[in-house]
């Protein structure tokens, strides 16, 4: 059923748009990912520091279908991502953890005004996380920390609106969980942040960037998730390259096995920006 309204809404859509530029698996993204929101697809690594831990993220979005027309973008698209937490041993070992699987659709509008952009992006997806053998210590027989495999999973929609001028964006979103697991998670989450590239820094060799991301949701009780990052692109502003990023985290576990435990850590890493 939400396959068939899918197709239905992108008939109605190149119908509705006759004379625009159509454009089937374009390159690069409609909106690109918001720099410090956890919730974005990622090919790299972060190390947390003071912590025996590595975070890889394997993921990727990548529009479908674009539409043009007089300043105005239409875009269908997918995504498709993993979040690993791995824990740092002697020997260059690295035992997996727990891992977090997202994938889902999207939708999004970008208007175009001169150096102003505004517009919204629109996700429909689901969430599932499992703890791995990592956790499991095989000479006691138990689970590490206490921590037992539960069932987690969560489907939602969620929308951000934005506007960008130049190379500074802020966006306010909210995110509407209809089905989660365990049951004691709240409907909704909000949402607000930034990112910034300073696009004008030493002839675009490389560009600094400051983003922020917070996260108002109820685990019993309302609690804040916040993300601060700063660092270097190489490559476009709003497109492909690679960056490194160094990040505070502070709020409830991103991982959904370990969703109830309060963290506060800073990272390092690496990131292609695909």
């Amino acid at each position: 059923m939400r396959k068939f309204v899918l197709l239905i809404l992108i008939v109605y859509t190149i119908r509705a748009f006759p004379q625009s530029n159509k454009e089937w698996f374009p390159k690069g993204l409609n909106i690109q990912p918001f720099t410090a929101n956890f919730l974005e697809p990622k090919a790299g690594f972060s190390y947390l520091l003071s912590e025996s831990n590595i975070r890889l993220d394997i993921g990727k979005s990548a529009d479908v279908l674009r539409i043009t027309n007089e300043g105005k973008i239409i875009s269908y698209g997918v995504d498709l991502f993993t979040y690993t937490r791995l824990r740092s041993e002697v020997n260059f070992k690295f035992p997996v953890e727990t891992t977090d699987f997202y994938f889902g659709v999207n939708y999004a509008q970008r208007f175009i005004r001169s150096e102003k952009e505004y517009g919204f992006r629109f996700r429909f997806a689901h969430i599932s996380s499992h703890l791995v053998d990592g956790s499991f210590d095989q000479q006691s027989n138990i689970w590490r920390n206490g921590r037992v495999p539960i069932v987690y999973s969560r489907e939602f929609f969620e929308l951000i609106p934005f506007y960008r001028i130049n190379g500074f964006r802020v966006y306010a979103g909210v995110t509407y969980l209809f089905h989660t697991l365990p049951a004691n998670i709240s409907k909704g989450i909000y949402q607000v942040g930034f990112d910034n590239y300073f696009t004008s820094f030493l002839l675009n060799a490389f560009i600094p960037f400051v983003a922020y991301d917070f996260k108002l949701s109820k685990i019993d009780k309302f609690t804040g998730n916040n993300i601060f990052s700063a660092g270097l692109k190489f490559g476009k502003f709003d497109g492909r390259g690679f960056s490194i990023t160094f990040s505070y985290y502070s709020g409830k576990s991103v991982h959904g096995q370990l969703f109830n435990i309060n963290e506060n850590y800073f990272t390092f890493g690496f990131n292609m920006d695909l």
